[in-house]
């Protein structure tokens, strides 16, 4: 099975290398890395031209945002299955993709399968700030506001070719609209395993703001709407006391974040 992971930038300098470095470390080989970048106008493309694993596919571009990005690496991809790596996060070891495909393996009929992720503070430094667990999720807990974590995500290329994939005109929440279709409507088959592939930076976009959580949220509730889901914003407020358990469970093992000399010193 060869995987596509595609990883979109812009101005991400002071991040891509960790990304770039934790694909390149993958026991797994047969992996396609495919980078997006929007025009970045600071040090982020030199970064990619050194630190991407040979044969990587870069693009530099303008785009119309994130969800454009992400399309055009997705039209771009030659992989059985994709994946998303933002430019901020990053995979948690060596063995993540090779544990994808064991999962596509021991389960031949699903079209999508996922893992869990972890955040971090790099300001902080006790590790992991909150756990993002995959475990109880369930088609259905969509009209509550649960998916399962976007970065986990793997899904075969022939979904995107059947169902579509991002809407551009979601600012923030278009991979919800695309779970909710191809989860919901479509009834794609899933299955979802016990490991953390992805380790993310805390002040995401969806979450840097109070702004950006109520954008969040309205159209969380528009992408149900759109595939003749019911939901409202009352029924959103139920997924909060287990964001907030989150915030105190933590992984049962400690995570290696090193790949590299950069990595190591800047994230020891």
């Amino acid at each position: 099975m060869k995987i596509s992971i595609i990883t979109i930038c812009f101005n991400s300098e002071s991040t891509i290398v960790r990304a770039l470095e934790s694909v390149k470390a993958q026991s797994y080989r047969s992996i396609e890395h495919i980078i997006v970048d929007g025009g970045s106008t600071d040090n982020t493309l030199s970064l990619v031209k050194q630190h991407a694993r040979e044969g990587s596919v870069i693009i530099s571009e303008p785009d119309e945002g994130i969800y454009d990005a992400m399309s055009k690496g997705v039209k771009l991809a030659t992989g059985d299955s994709i994946g998303v790596l933002n430019s901020d996060d990053f995979l948690a070891d060596d063995q993540c993709i090779a544990e994808v495909v064991k999962a596509f393996n021991q389960n031949p009929d699903s079209d999508m399968v996922f893992g869990d992720v972890v955040f971090i503070n790099p300001d902080q430094s006790d590790g992991v700030t909150r756990y993002y667990s995959s475990a109880h999720f369930r088609p259905w807990k969509l009209r509550f506001g649960w998916m399962p974590p976007h970065p986990a995500t793997y899904v075969r290329k022939s979904v995107y070719d059947r169902f579509g994939t991002y809407k551009k005109h979601y600012k923030i929440s278009a991979d919800y609209e695309r779970f909710v279709r191809w989860l919901l409507v479509e009834k794609i088959k899933y299955a979802r395993f016990d490991k953390i592939l992805v380790v993310m930076q805390e002040g995401g976009v969806s979450t840097k703001n109070i702004a950006n959580r109520v954008l969040l949220n309205k159209e969380i509730v528009q992408a149900c709407r759109e595939n003749g889901v019911r939901t409202n914003l009352f029924m959103l407020l139920f997924k909060i006391p287990f964001k907030l358990f989150e915030l105190v469970k933590k992984p049962s093992r400690r995570l290696n974040f090193s790949y590299s000399p950069e990595i190591q010193n800047k994230y020891p």
